[in-house]
């Protein structure tokens, strides 16, 4: 059974420094589970990692994807797999790192992702009552038949709400029941799962402070250009939280002060999400910043957690 290392946590917590230096000492690379660094040209909105902070660390899948393309599990599961081999290749450990939970699921669970039940006709009524009522009340269709979706999905990702509505109407069961059936109960790999996490408020804090730096660092500038080249507000790419805000500011819907606000406010939100998904996860070690001095001293930490 092949090796492979996960680590993961909720937006902003720091994963990146404490992925370099954790594939320095494990001869390891990287796969990028991240559902917005995939996307060439979004840089400073996603926190995509420079090659700075590489620091000679070989990436995977980032920069994979042109901004008006779509991009879904399926096809990361693709990518990351044929990576996941290329490291094999070297004789050096693959890392995933990130915080999409559904990414990193897709790897470690094998999800087969049948896409074969399909209701064009409901797909596109569905898009004709978002465009005449709304995402958001499309949306709220999940709330009576699959809670977990209407808690877990943004009504601005119309795409998995509309799938999620879809896959329930067909089979009578909500997403998440029917992906179980598709998934093989047990990894394939010797899996070596580690989760961050801190205070809350200081996450929050945190999560602040990173987007007032990313407007310091030209947001507004980059998502500009992304408009001049044709980015709408309905592309997937465009869905992702610090775009779909500076593009309303920029399109004359709400004002800069309201685009912080929101864009602070959904990334609050997202990390509550990712924290409430990794909770499930099995076989998983949590660590909480706030016991170490230092992430050396968590480095270490995962490392002796790994040899075991």
């Amino acid at each position: 059974m092949r090796d492979l290392l996960v680590l993961t946590g909720p937006t902003a917590v720091g994963k990146t420094n404490i992925s370099i230096q954790l594939a320095k000492h494990l001869n390891g690379e990287i796969i990028s589970a991240d559902s917005m660094q995939i996307y060439k040209y979004m840089n400073i909105g996603s926190a995509k990692i420079t090659e700075d902070e590489m620091d000679g660390i070989k990436h995977y899948l980032i920069d994979v994807v042109e901004p008006n393309e779509s991009f879904n599990a399926s096809q990361f599961k693709d990518y990351a797999e044929r990576a996941i081999d290329d490291i094999y290749n070297k004789n050096k450990l693959p890392m995933l790192v990130g915080g999409t939970g559904l990414y990193i699921n897709s790897i470690i669970h094998d999800y087969k992702f049948t896409e074969a039940i399909s209701d064009e006709n409901y797909r596109e009524y569905l898009q004709g009552l978002a465009e005449e009522k709304g995402k958001e009340y499309v949306h709220s269709l999940l709330k009576d038949i699959d809670p977990y979706s209407y808690n877990n999905i943004h009504y601005n990702n119309l795409k998995r709400v509309i799938r999620a509505l879809e896959v329930y109407k067909i089979t009578g069961k909500s997403i998440s029941e029917y992906s179980k059936e598709e998934i093989e109960e047990k990894s394939s790999y010797n899996l070596r799962y580690f989760i961050l996490t801190m205070d809350r408020e200081k996450l929050y804090s945190r999560i602040d402070e990173r987007v007032d730096i990313m407007l310091n660092q030209g947001l507004i500038d980059e998502v500009k250009k992304l408009k001049d080249m044709g980015c709408t507000e309905y592309m997937q790419s465009m869905q992702g939280i610090g775009y779909k805000e500076i593009l309303y500011y920029l399109n004359g819907k709400i004002s800069l002060d309201e685009a912080v606000y929101l864009i602070k406010k959904g990334s609050r939100n997202y990390a509550k999400r990712q924290l409430t998904w990794f909770r499930r996860a099995e076989n998983s070690i949590w660590i909480n910043k706030d016991d170490f001095n230092s992430d050396e001293e968590i480095i270490e930490y995962i490392i002796n957690n790994y040899s075991r």
